[in-house]
Parts: structure tokens; C-alpha cells; sequence
């Protein structure tokens, strides 16, 4: 039996744990960030195993999934990105991962 809440002390903790890497490398971080991003969603129905969006998923909660899916592609082509952009793909995550931790419907 799966114990309430025990998904979001791990989720909070690997945040936390990527914390110092989002401050001294963000370009670094963004994919394991995304990666934690897309792992919650996954686990809170709001997208399928194939990355797609479920029905009833709100549009804009998933903008910023894709904006940081874009540029995390982008990163492992080995593109330059923008620091600026990369900022913001950051703080998206940090407001997504905030929403799914606190009001994302439960698994």
C-alpha cells in the first residue's frame, strides 16, 4: 500500500536536491527539472505514458511543459539558448512543480 503523500515528500526532496545546480548551472539543470516536471505529470493523469495530453489536462498549466520541452530539446542538440529564456523555462517549472505539489489532482 502506497502511503498518501509519500510522492510528494520524494518530489519535493529531488527539488530540493536540484536546488543548488539550478542556481550555479540553470542550462544544466533544466533537464533533470523537466524530467521531475514530466514524472508528476505523468503520475497526476494530466499526461499518458506517450507524453500526451489527458482529457480534461488545462491547455495552459501544459504551456509550460512544452515551453521547457522545447528548450530542453533544443539544450540536447547541443543548441545555444538564450540565458533569459532558460530563466524562464526555469520559473515556469518552479510554478508547475509548486501547482502539482499543492492543488494537481491527486493520482
Amino acid at each position: 500500500m502506497v502511503e498518501p503523500g509519500l510522492d510528494r515528500h520524494d518530489w519535493d526532496g529531488e527539488w530540493q536536491q536540484l536546488e543548488p545546480l539550478v542556481r550555479d548551472s540553470p542550462a544544466e539543470a533544466l533537464p533533470e527539472l523537466h524530467d521531475l516536471i514530466e514524472r508528476m505529470l505523468r503520475e497526476r493523469g494530466l499526461l499518458d505514458e506517450d507524453l500526451v495530453a489527458t482529457q480534461g489536462a488545462d491547455p495552459e498549466l501544459l504551456a509550460e511543459y512544452v515551453t521547457g520541452s522545447d528548450v530542453v530539446a533544443r539544450l540536447g542538440r547541443g543548441e545555444t539558448c538564450d540565458p533569459g529564456e532558460v530563466a524562464s523555462v526555469i520559473g515556469g517549472s518552479r510554478s508547475l512543480f509548486e501547482y502539482l505539489l499543492n492543488e494537481g489532482t491527486a493520482p
